[in-house]
């Protein structure tokens, strides 16, 4: 076996070589040479073999030509200089940063160029000119680095970055030292001249201190208390809030009737930790979309076709937003269909696979409907639109109410459900003390009042949420399981439906699993079979090709290829037939035992052969999954291909498993919406576009993705494909997350108890408070971070151990 020097790729065909190295094709050759040619060889130093071999691109990037999407694609343009950012999916190592952030050495007409390895994007700086970006973008194609250009591009928005906490955190931090540092004298009981005569300017500093840490740093609190009340909720900022003010007033007073220096350094360390617990808690992954709909995936333009004045058929590059009914475009091979059309001219194969789930190419004739989403592969159409793509069938789905709804706020979770006893519970104790004391010692029972509100104002509750939760995100981050946000990890513990997609979820993108049935193959018609499969661009011949032996290709004396249905060719005295069974052997005769299966039937000098069975390939671990998951939970697949596959995966699944198929889009929501009338708490798993209406109505929707930087529907999370077989330990790694919550609850209960039996006996000193409050918050914070490190190394070694 004979690997590319460029990409590592087997050399399946003609090994080229060149240089005294080998490649696969020529374009990996041509990448080698332009390097090399450029004084950047280096690039196969850094790493070994790095490339990537690239596309055809023979016009491609037509579209570029149109001044309009020029400009939407363009950060900046001043008329010598421009900016533009590309998302190349293809980065993954050290040598792609290297060699695209030495672009300039490529082309004089770039200046600079910047990698964002995490984002998978490339900020380039170039000179401005005609033709300027599109030999760019053909420049990074020809070397393999072949930006992702989608219909969602043609809109950019500038992101709106929120860092109110930021500064929220910063203020708090800086009052927060500034506080501890001044106040420090006060814990030291003992006399020393001038500390007692600027103590009250002291008391007075603090307190300007603590002002912006309680009206700004701690408005957020309130806002959300008042919010909360108003609509009859006790959540958790209600007895935060309450606890602030009365810090504050209590202290305030304090200072004032000169009684003490009040709790300023508790205040301000408080909201110091409650803001660093939210700032934790954060999106990590912010350079994922967790949000994309089918602009991600249809094409920012498309050819089409208008007579001139003189008559002639003449091509444009459009923007798909101004495709109108009755336009005629042209598809290209492998090109994205954007709108509902009518096929004009040519035969259509059509891949829905990412649409409808059905995995099998559909043959079109003229006249057809086509949807919107199909790829075609087999040559140039032409179509009329029907409908432009704000109004396509697919399109369509996301008119459905689930995609406008917000979920923000339909989950409860464990601390807001704690937080409505605690706030109860809390409130009763302080005024059972109060009066308590109003009647044995009223001048104790406002000290009692407020000492009770602030000790057992529930920070390290509050806490233990967001440091738990954020360790996890991290943890889920590092296998390769991106979440939306922390809130997703609470939901996902209290899952007990798993519902599958089949198509591109459970199997991968290629069907290499190939059997054959039928009469043995002479050897001349095996190698008359492969160089005909050879001539051929339908995807199953590609596929059937490439585990055929390729010794012997011989040069064919005639070839024909019908689109959707098969290929004809013909070598010295032999002709031989592939295709449909209808195609090959006689249609008045049906296989029963094949139906619904994908296969290539094959035909020699006029006699019935048999035929390859196509077989989806599944991937790693799939029975295991679905065993260890069951084991508590219900699980279910929902597909959009026909039932072809039902035997192989009731043999290959646990008993129990549901399977249902031929599901279109609005039938796998409906259905995740019945579950969720029963009362279940569903976890949808998807990939494509027809899943993404069962994924948003989902409690937690997750993508398998080949590519997390490509397309993905909206969802809650990203799991890279390669980590599919961990799904059963990433949902026990979260249940281990909601238990550390728990655990860390207790701890700060244990806190409370102390606090509160100082407080309501009136024994509470502002040297107490000021230890028990930050200890509270600091044991709370360690304990959450060890605990779920511990974990996290045990889910570590669970996955390395099954890897």
């Amino acid at each position: 076996m004979v690997n590319c020097f460029h990409c590592g790729d087997e050399c399946r065909d003609d090994v080229i070589t060149h240089d005294e190295k080998s490649f696969c094709c020529h374009g990996c050759k041509t990448v080698y040479d332009i390097l090399h040619d450029s004084d950047l060889g280096y690039y196969y130093d850094i790493e070994k073999n790095p490339g990537i071999s690239p596309n055809e691109i023979a016009g491609k990037f037509d579209f570029l030509d149109n001044q309009t999407i020029v400009e939407k694609l363009l950060e900046f343009n001043d008329g010598k200089m421009q900016i533009v950012s590309f998302v190349i999916p293809s980065i993954h190592c050290s040598s792609c940063i290297w060699i695209l952030e030495n672009l300039n050495k490529l082309s004089p007409s770039v200046t600079s160029s910047q990698v964002n390895f995490p984002e998978k994007t490339v900020r380039i700086s170039f000179s401005s000119g005609e033709d300027a970006l599109k030999n760019l973008v053909i420049l990074l194609s020809r070397i393999g680095y072949e930006p992702y250009i989608s219909l969602d591009d043609s809109d950019k928005k500038d992101k709106n970055v929120d860092r109110s906490l930021i500064f929220k955190l910063t203020v708090a931090g800086f009052a927060f030292g500034n506080i501890m540092f001044l106040s420090l004298p006060e814990y030291f009981e003992g006399s020393e001249f001038w500390l007692d005569k600027f103590k009250p300017f002291f008391r007075w500093l603090m307190f300007a201190f603590s002002l912006p840490v309680v009206f700004y740093s701690a408005s957020g609190y309130f806002i959300s208390a008042y919010k909360g009340l108003r609509s009859k909720i006790l959540n958790i900022d209600v007895p935060i809030a309450l606890g602030v003010a009365v810090l504050f007033i209590r202290s305030t007073i304090d200072i004032v009737m000169d009684w003490g220096t009040g709790f300023f350094d508790s205040l301000a360390g408080l909201l110091f930790f409650l803001l660093l617990g939210k700032f934790f808690q954060q999106k990590t992954y912010s350079y994922l979309s967790f949000e994309r709909d089918y602009k991600s995936y249809f094409p920012i333009a498309v050819t089409r076709l208008f007579k001139n004045p003189e008559g002639n058929t003449v091509e444009e590059q459009a923007e798909v937003y101004k495709v109108e009914k009755g336009d005629r475009l042209l598809i290209r091979n492998n090109e994205i269909i954007p709108v509902d059309a009518i096929l004009i001219k040519g035969n259509a194969l059509i891949d829905y696979s990412f649409v409808t789930g059905e995995a099998e190419p559909i043959s079109k004739q003229s006249g057809d409907k086509l949807f919107a989403g199909g790829k075609q592969q087999a040559g140039i159409i032409e179509v009329e639109v029907l409908k432009p793509v704000s109004q396509s069938y697919l399109t369509q789905l996301w008119s459905n109410d689930v995609f406008s709804k917000d979920r923000t706020g339909v989950f409860e979770s464990l601390t807001d459900s704690i937080s409505k006893r605690f706030t109860v519970t809390l409130l009763t104790i302080a005024f059972i003390a109060t009066i308590f004391w109003m009647v044995v010692d009223p001048s104790k029972a406002f000290n009692v009042f407020t000492a009770v509100l602030i000790v057992a104002c529930p920070c390290a509750i509050a806490l233990a949420a967001p440091f738990t939760l954020g360790n996890v995100l991290r943890i889920f981050g590092r296998e390769k399981l991106y979440l939306k946000e922390a809130s997703v990890i609470e939901q996902m513990a209290k899952l007990d439906t798993v519902v599958f997609d089949k198509t591109g979820t459970l199997t991968t993108n290629q069907k290499n699993l190939i059997t054959y049935e039928g009469l043995a193959l002479t050897e001349e018609e095996q190698k008359l079979l492969t160089s005909t499969l050879r001539a051929s661009s339908h995807p199953l011949s590609r596929s059937l090709y490439s585990i055929l032996d390729k010794n012997d290709i011989q040069t064919l004396d005639e070839f024909e290829e019908e689109v959707g249905k098969g290929i004809s060719a013909s070598y010295n005295d032999n002709s031989i037939k592939v295709g449909s069974y209808e195609f090959v052997g006689d249609s008045s005769d049906s296989i029963d035992e094949i139906k619904n299966k994908t296969t290539v039937h094959i035909s020699a000098n006029k006699v019935y052969k048999g035929c390859y069975v196509f077989n989806s390939e599944y991937r790693t671990g799939v029975a295991d999954v679905f065993e260890q998951i069951g084991k508590d939970k219900e699980v279910i697949v929902l597909s959009g291909d026909n039932e072809g596959e039902r035997e192989r995966l009731e043999a290959m699944l646990p008993k129990g498993v549901k399977l249902y198929f031929n599901q279109k889009p609005n039938d796998k929501l409906n259905f995740i919406k019945s579950l969720q009338q029963e009362g279940k708490r569903v976890l949808m798993i998807g990939d494509g576009l027809n899943d993404a209406g069962a994924l948003k109505q989902s409690d937690v929707g997750f993508v398998i993705s080949e590519n997390t930087n490509v397309f993905s529907p909206a969802c809650d999370g990203i799991l890279d494909a390669s980590k599919f077989d961990k799904i059963p330990d990433y949902l026990n790694f979260s249940k281990k997350g909601v238990q550390v919550i728990k655990w860390a609850f207790v701890l700060s209960l244990f806190y409370n108890l102390i606090g509160i039996s100082f407080a309501v006996t009136g024994h509470l000193l502002p040297v107490v408070a000021a230890i028990l409050m930050p200890l509270s918050s600091i044991s709370v914070v360690v304990f959450t971070t060890v605990t779920t490190q511990s974990i996290g190394k045990k889910l570590r070694m669970s996955i390395n151990k099954k890897s």
